[in-house]
């Protein structure tokens, strides 16, 4: 009897850590690969079209502190068309006051989700980063932008567009440094302002304008970014207003 016993207790033993060894198995098998970064652009708009956001930037007090800073530098220097290039899903823009705006994305999903949150409002209009035909603004914005272009070539097209879209002045809102200790694959940080110096000539830094929530190792509570305000020398933008005229008359 107690060898009946040994025995069934040994089988089901057995039973149960050949079903552990198989759920392992199975698990291990389900597991889907690693998938390598898409891309900014697939990226975001799979986030989007999953029903993500623009992200914390853009949302409760990081917003209404960038938009306390934008509105007013509105006003003091009485812009009145703004052009900015990523605009996500238009939350940040529902706190800010431009007399005219431009919306330039490159996720579709984003496009369609502003252009029905602001269908009413013949101030604001939206385009495709590839639809961009030149249009100009007295401010050209970059909010949450240049460290989420992960590819170079994005970045340079991304800043070459930026201050050739503006009359008078450029506001980038990122983080500036090239230090990258994070694993977040679609955040890629980059000491911006040596770009500027070297390529956008003309242009000087107005000022810059600390984050009022700083970051201390949580980005839900802090940020990395800060306000860089660059201004265009009045004799370029005003020997580009006269080409333009000119261009305009013939």
């Amino acid at each position: 009897m107690r060898l009946r016993k040994r025995t069934r207790k040994l089988i089901r033993r057995l039973q149960v850590r050949t079903f552990e060894k198989r759920v392992r198995e199975n698990t291990v098998k389900a597991k889907p690969p690693h998938r390598p970064f898409p891309g900014t652009r697939v990226y975001w708009e799979e986030r989007y079209a999953s029903g993500g956001n623009s992200g914390v930037g853009s949302y409760s007090k990081f917003a209404e502190f960038k938009a306390q800073i934008l509105n007013d530098f509105i006003v003091s220097n009485s812009i009145d068309t703004v052009i900015e290039f990523g605009c996500g899903d238009g939350n940040q823009l529902l706190l800010t006051q431009y007399p005219s705006y431009l919306g330039v994305e490159v996720s579709i999903t984003a496009l369609k989700i502003c252009q029905q949150k602001f269908a009413g409002d013949p101030r604001k209009s939206f385009k495709l980063l590839d639809l961009y035909a030149g249009e100009r603004a007295d401010l050209a914005l970059s909010l949450d932008v240049i460290f989420h272009l992960i590819a170079d070539e994005e970045f340079e097209e991304h800043m070459r567009i930026l201050f050739n879209s503006s009359d008078r002045f450029v506001i980038i809102y990122s983080s500036n440094t090239n230090v990258n200790k994070h694993d977040d694959p679609h955040v890629k940080h980059r000491k911006f302002t040596r770009w500027i110096k070297t390529n956008a000539a003309g242009w000087s830094l107005d000022r810059r304008i600390a984050n009022r929530y700083p970051y201390k190792g949580d980005f839900k509570l802090g940020s990395l970014a800060e306000f860089y305000i660059y201004r265009r020398s009045p004799s370029v933008g005003g020997f580009a207003a006269f080409l333009r005229r000119f261009h305009d008359n013939f």
